[in-house]
């Protein structure tokens, strides 16, 4: 069966860099979209960025330009560097599956990520 499991997550100081991965496995990764997505506490699930299967990318706007996610298929390794990081960065970071193998980079919608991990703790404080 699919299985996401995220690491990297860590306590890091305003302005700093973590890397996060997600290790897939049970499905042919290199044919699916992924996705990164957070939950801050007491919030609800926020979308980060998305990677198609051939690299394209998309991010959403408060991570623009700090954020970079990425992809080793022969790996089964998806990833996302966060630099600059600030305080509201504060979240569970999960990564997500989407539901149909195909080249298309698909703009975020709940249901057609139905596969998550259980996500990565990253604190963003001084």
């Amino acid at each position: 069966q699919v299985q996401l499991v995220e690491s990297g997550g860590d306590l890091v100081q305003p302005g700093g860099s973590l890397r996060l991965s997600c290790a897939a496995s049970g499905f042919r990764f290199s044919g699916y979209a992924m996705a990164w997505v957070r939950q801050a506490p007491g919030k609800g699930l926020e979308w980060v960025s998305t990677i198609n299967r051939d690299g394209r990318t998309l991010y959403a706007d408060p991570v623009k330009d700090r954020f970079t996610i990425s992809r080793d298929n022969a790996k089964n390794m998806l990833y996302l560097q966060m630099n600059s990081l600030e305080p509201e960065d504060t979240a569970l970071y999960i990564c997500a599956k989407y539901i149909f193998n195909s080249a298309e980079l698909p703009i975020w919608r709940d249901a057609d990520f139905p596969k998550r991990g259980q996500g990565t703790q990253v604190t963003v404080s001084s």
